[in-house]
């Protein structure tokens, strides 16, 4: 069962989405090989993956709204993807912080009343 060819704007759009897509997706790949921090390394795959994953999700789904097959596929990964991987960057970068000291210091909660302090007895004479 071959596809029937698609109309040159969606065969243009869907080529301009894999091109986009792949290119942010090696531009991922190359940020974390090449950048030498932690959060600098997470940072370019994060992108990267919502952004290149996202357009070829994208593309796909055109391409079979066109052919007349679509599906909720595209859809569901795309939502799962928008989801999951900046909550586990952010995962990620809580968990380098704890573990680098760098964590701040919770501020003090506004309704939580300073700690009495008791006066000790005069030493006896």
């Amino acid at each position: 069962m071959s596809a029937a060819p698609l109309p040159l704007w969606a065969d243009l759009l869907v080529s301009l989405l894999l091109v986009v897509g792949t290119a942010a997706v090696l531009l991922g790949s190359w940020a974390l090989a090449r950048w030498g921090d932690f959060f600098k390394r997470l940072h370019g795959p994060s992108k990267a993956t919502t952004l290149g994953v996202g357009c070829m999700l994208a593309a796909s789904a055109l391409f079979a709204a066109v052919q007349g097959a679509a599906s909720g596929r595209e859809l569901v990964l795309a939502l799962f993807l928008a989801l999951t991987a900046p909550v586990s960057a952010q995962l990620l970068v809580w968990a380098a912080l704890k573990r680098d000291g760098r964590l701040p210091v919770p501020p003090p909660q506004p309704d939580a009343a300073p700690a009495a302090e008791t006066e000790s007895p005069p030493p006896p004479a």
